[in-house]
């Protein structure tokens, strides 16, 4: 053998060896890829592959779903579709984290985080996306933990950039205007054109003085959600300068304090309302009559306190009972209301004490004729299921600024010329100056 077939043994061994370890290489990097292929596929980020010019080569999964783009059709994408907001391109000096808005094929936007990672060697970058417009079961355990806190506190976190009309919303505030979470993109004008008419002035002046002094923005407002319900808001916060000093966001938070207002209105109606006929009680009466007096004095007019006493009503509570008097005395309320217009008052100041205001009179002939209507109002018989009850009044009435210029000695005149009906007979009523005779 010679030492030429030597070296050509010795060189297929090589390459024999050579080729089985290429063999085993390409499994190995086989198998790796197929595993690292199986995690792209199945995290439940959005992974965004791209070249050099910023062009998108490849979607997992959660980022077509994400994106709302077939899977696979990424030809002509680019990163600009999916993050306007964000950089058009991925060299080394950008931030490797930021947040930026991103947009789904209907135009649609939401928030994201988007982390990028630079491969070494190669021109594709990869973005790892993270939806933050939602919770997902898979997302982080203490993430959840907050998202789920304001929802049961209901209290939500906001964003809103004060150049555009970008505004980013937690889950929990979608619920406060009436939406599921992700079922809208907020703006800033979706937002004003949910808080109520009567609220949309006093909001936006509140937001001006924010952004222009730095104070705290604090306000209670109403909003009407799709479906005409209307619910209470109590939204807080402040701004965000850049380097410059110029303000360039707002954040704070916003909570739903419906049942809240719900309660302080009861507790302010029980307070100022009579708990039977829920007509205004002697608070609200003495002040409606101090502004009555206000404004006959501005415009040269006359206002008129009637006392109304009812005739007969013991004998109903001491021989049918108390249940049998209240019903009379709801009855006569509302009566009286029907009586007067709507511009009077109205209440219940004990008893069977009613007592009535009657605004922008011009002279005394009128008083007289509301005085009659009042008492065949009363005295007409009440049909009221369970039988036939009768009833009469005695009225006194003191006129401003005629009988009196302040409210404590009308309320006495008035008081006085009631008494002096009630002696008299029923079904009667007497007038200042007619009892002071």
């Amino acid at each position: 053998m010679t030492y030429v077939d030597y070296l050509s043994i010795i060189f297929a061994f090589v390459a024999v060896g050579a080729l089985a370890y290429s063999v085993h290489s390409r499994r190995q990097a086989r198998t790796t890829l197929n595993v690292f292929d199986t995690l792209i596929a199945n995290i439940s980020d959005g992974i965004v592959t791209l070249g050099a010019d910023g062009s998108v080569l490849a979607l997992n999964a959660a980022a077509a779903e994400m994106f709302d783009q077939p899977e696979g059709a990424v030809s002509g994408l680019r990163l600009t579709d999916l993050l306007p907001d964000g950089p058009e391109n991925t060299d080394k000096k950008q931030a490797t984290e930021y947040r930026s808005n991103a947009m789904r094929s209907n135009g649609t936007t939401f928030p994201v985080e988007v982390k990028r990672l630079v491969l070494r060697g190669q021109n594709e970058r990869v973005l790892i996306v993270r939806d933050l417009s939602r919770v997902r079961p898979d997302a982080h355990e203490e993430e959840q933990r907050f998202q789920q806190s304001q929802y049961f506190a209901r209290i939500g976190t906001w964003d809103w950039r004060v150049d555009t009309d970008e505004l980013y919303w937690s889950d929990a505030i979608y619920g406060m205007f009436g939406y599921k979470p992700g079922e809208v993109t907020p703006t800033y004008s979706l937002f004003c054109d949910a808080v109520h008419p009567d609220d949309k002035e006093r909001v936006r002046e509140g937001e001006i003085r924010c952004i222009e002094t730095g104070q705290n923005h604090d306000e209670e407002y109403r909003v009407v959600w799709p479906n005409g319900t209307i619910r209470w808001l109590r939204e807080t916060g402040n701004v965000i300068k850049d380097e410059a000093g110029e303000t360039v966001k707002m954040m704070g938070v916003v909570r739903d304090i419906t049942e809240e207002r719900e309660e302080v209105d009861q507790i302010r109606d029980l307070a100022f309302h009579d708990p039977l006929t829920r007509l205004p009680n002697r608070i609200i009466f003495e002040d409606r009559l101090s502004r009555a007096i206000e404004r006959a004095n501005r415009h040269q007019k006359q206002v008129a306190v009637v006392f109304i006493d009812l005739d007969g009503f013991k004998l109903i509570n001491d021989e049918l009972g108390h249940a049998a008097g209240d019903r009379v005395l709801v009855n006569t309320g509302q009566r009286l209301v029907n009586a007067v217009r709507a511009t009077d008052t109205v209440a219940r100041i004990g008893g069977d004490e009613f007592t009535i205001i009657l605004e922008d009179l011009d002279n005394e002939a009128e008083v007289h004729g509301v005085a009659k209507k009042i008492i065949g109002t009363v005295s007409t018989p009440m049909e009221l299921g369970d039988g036939t009850y009768h009833v009469g009044a005695s009225l006194g009435i003191a006129i401003y600024p005629e009988h009196a210029r302040t409210l404590d000695t009308l309320i006495h005149i008035a008081d006085q010329a009631m008494y002096a009906a009630k002696a008299t007979g029923t079904n009667l009523y007497r007038i200042g100056w007619e009892m002071a005779d």
